[in-house]
């Protein structure tokens, strides 16, 4: 008899639910990205409307969620100075080289608290690795993350502030 209430409740008890269960966080999330990278709509509108920054807008546009690739150079995945290389040979015709060691030598440094649209900002992310951006517009730079692809982000951010290197100006 114990056997047979006990087959009841486990029968009673375990059988499948009917209910959808909910996504969880993770995937919503990761849902939510992939309709925004099928989509392409850029979140960030220029304040200024000089020409550098509607051209960095422009390429922006292009780039936007691209992912993360070490080494990747086009919309199938692109690291921060081939970003960089790209747009600036895209949008002002402009070669530049292709690592971020060597970026960070062309130009002419200028001061954090001078940077304009169009300047290349380095940081320090550790011991021997560099990252690199581009100045879209006062304190915003375009740059690619290895958790949301192509974005834009600010400099004053406590992460970016703290790894901050130097800048360099190649425009006019």
């Amino acid at each position: 008899m114990k056997w047979f209430l006990f087959i009841i409740f486990i029968t009673l008890f375990s059988g499948c639910s009917t209910k959808n269960t909910p996504y969880s966080a993770k995937k919503a999330k990761l849902h939510k990205i992939q309709k925004q990278q099928t989509n392409k709509k850029t979140p960030y509108k220029p304040k200024s409307k000089n020409y550098i920054t509607t051209a960095l807008y422009k390429e922006y546009k292009k780039w936007y969620k691209t992912p993360y690739k070490y080494g990747g150079c086009n919309t199938n995945g692109v690291d921060c100075s081939s970003l960089i290389q790209n747009i600036y040979k895209d949008a002002f015709n402009i070669k530049i080289p292709r690592t971020t060691k060597e970026q960070a030598k062309i130009g002419h440094k200028v001061s954090k608290s001078s940077m304009k649209e169009g300047d290349l900002v380095f940081f320090k992310t550790g011991y021997n690795s560099r990252h690199a951006g581009i100045i879209i517009e006062r304190g915003k730079f375009i740059h690619t993350s290895t958790k949301y692809g192509v974005v834009i982000s600010h400099i004053n951010n406590p992460y970016w502030k703290s790894k901050y290197w130097q800048a360099r100006r190649i425009l006019p």
